[in-house]
């Protein structure tokens, strides 16, 4: 019975902090949101860590599998997916990654996005966009639109640590995850991605800020290294992800408005 579970609170506490007529919630609101995902386990929406292992699984390669006459197969380590709810204001999902696995450099237009990581250590590093926009002089960027950003986060996250919080324009809104040990991580997406909203997910290629040259450089008191140019890139082709069966809690839906929201 999903009605008490630590997935119904969180659903219904995503439901009075996301709403369309509160674009922007609160510090406390995001506060409460996180204090209630810290407290939510493996266990609490159906993973079990002793029976976790490196998945392995054998897949196909390529982000136009259907279209190549070459497919190649060979041994991935494929990123599960556990779909758990969605509507128009937020998601809630879990991702599974074996050892090794990566989910590339991408960014969160627009979003407010909290992990807490459920089980297992991920190395997380993460950037946010430079203020005013920065570019490298005029005759670079040309061969390459790449946009500076500074480094956020670049440390190994091992559970149990607190919720991460991300920001539209802060909180490092452009992350890459990889797998140190077996890990699931459990994210709150605010509003979801929407190609029709404009929310589009990018990847992207970072590169040393020595790459490229500027016409002002960080201030003095600031390394170099704490830069980074990226360049918006197509989905990898190694980015091998795929859906899985949520086992736990499902949400109930009795208090929400008729129409407003789905369950996939």
């Amino acid at each position: 019975m999903a009605k008490g579970s630590s997935v119904q609170a969180l659903y219904e506490l995503c439901r009075k902090t996301f709403t369309p007529s509160v674009p922007s919630p609160s510090p406390i609101a995001i506060r409460k949101l996180s204090a209630l995902l810290d407290t939510i386990s493996s266990e609490d929406v159906g993973l079990k860590e002793d029976n976790l292992e490196d998945d392995r699984g054998h897949g196909f390669f390529g982000s136009n599998l259907s279209k190549s006459s070459s497919r190649v197969a060979r041994w991935a380590q494929p990123i599960t997916y556990l779909h758990i709810y969605e509507c128009e204001s937020f998601t809630i999902g879990i991702f599974c990654l074996p050892t090794s696995s990566v989910i590339p450099l991408h960014d969160h237009p627009g979003m407010i996005v909290l992990s807490k990581i459920l089980y297992g250590s991920l190395h997380v590093k993460a950037y946010d966009w430079t203020e005013p926009p920065r570019k490298p002089i005029s005759g670079e960027q040309n061969y390459f639109p790449v946009r500076l950003a500074k480094l956020h986060t670049d440390t190994v996250l091992s559970a149990p640590c607190p919720t991460t919080v991300l920001y539209p324009k802060t909180g490092g809104n452009l992350h890459c995850f990889t797998a140190v040990t077996p890990c699931a991580v459990l994210d709150v997406l605010a509003p979801p991605y929407s190609e029709a909203a404009g929310r589009i997910c990018t990847y992207y290629h970072d590169y040393p800020y020595s790459t490229f040259s500027t016409e002002k450089r960080p201030d003095v008191d600031e390394n170099e290294d704490d830069y980074a140019w990226l360049q918006a890139i197509e989905s990898p082709d190694d980015l091998y992800m795929r859906s899985g069966k949520y086992t736990g809690p499902a949400v109930q839906e009795e208090y929400c408005f008729p129409g407003s929201c789905t369950v996939v």
